[in-house]
């Protein structure tokens, strides 16, 4: 199994996942905030047409991660899978009622070589759930939007191999920036996002012995820097910062491999 990330922030989110057993080869795209141009030259990049994806799964409604998620998957004949609270700030007459596939907390996926484990999450969406995908012997948890790790966040990412992991903002930084105190009070609250600090706190509450990689995402480009968000993460990992990888908004993250 691998995984890779298109762009990672708040002008952008989307996420590839693949699975291969023999000559057979799965590819989940976890969210679509892009327009259907900018995610198509961005598939490209990572070597991926829109016709070899599997399925779409969207966590949430906001647009930089819902994008053009419905025109994407209409055009290309492509399952998608959401919530019912997402499907309800998101879903428009016309699309093809046979490519939706509606998901709740705690229900197991099967989609080919992959089984999804979608999980809630405290955030400021409808019904937003986040997933953690299994190919049968290697784990991989995404996480990219919540307020606070609760005890059902730390619980579904118990064993994974590997995490992309929100670190969204530096908590000092977001305090004295130019932000109104509104969005300031939002982005800290228990439904906002995660800063590096909490993080940090929700890695080590996954922290085992095989964990292969932890990658930092949905970095704010104003409130962060990549040298804090991987300062706090390799804190936790007692590794080197330079070696925890981070999914920016301009380049995503390239393939990792998960053995």
């Amino acid at each position: 199994m691998r995984f890779c990330n298109l762009g990672s922030g708040s002008a952008g989110n989307a996420s590839l996942v693949e699975a291969s057993q023999g000559i057979t080869q799965t590819r989940l795209l976890i969210d679509c905030g892009f327009s259907e141009r900018e995610l198509t030259r961005r598939l490209a990049r990572a070597s991926c047409a829109a016709g070899d994806i599997s399925a779409i799964f969207i966590t949430h409604e906001h647009g930089d991660h819902a994008g053009c998620a419905l025109a994407f998957a209409q055009r290309h004949r492509v399952p998608l899978w959401t919530s019912r609270g997402t499907w309800r700030a998101i879903g428009r007459a016309g699309f093809d009622p046979s490519l939706l596939r509606l998901v709740q907390d705690g229900q197991s996926l099967p989609l080919g070589d992959m089984e999804l484990h979608a999980f809630t999450v405290p955030h400021d969406a409808n019904e937003p759930l986040q997933l953690h995908c299994s190919d049968g012997a290697r784990k991989l948890g995404v996480l990219t939007d919540l307020g606070t790790p609760t005890a059902r966040v730390c619980q579904a990412l118990q064993q994974c191999d590997a995490l992309l992991l929100e670190c969204n903002h530096d908590e000092t930084m977001l305090r004295a920036s130019s932000y109104h105190a509104s969005l300031k009070k939002r982005i800290l609250g228990s439904h906002g996002h995660l800063s590096n600090a909490l993080a940090a706190e929700l890695l080590q509450q996954c922290l085992h012995s095989k964990l292969q990689w932890v990658a930092a995402a949905h970095l704010s480009e104003r409130n962060n820097h990549p040298s804090l968000a991987t300062a706090a993460l390799a804190e936790v990992l007692n590794l080197p910062a330079e070696q925890i990888p981070v999914a920016l908004q301009a380049e995503g993250l390239a393939w990792l491999d998960i053995h």
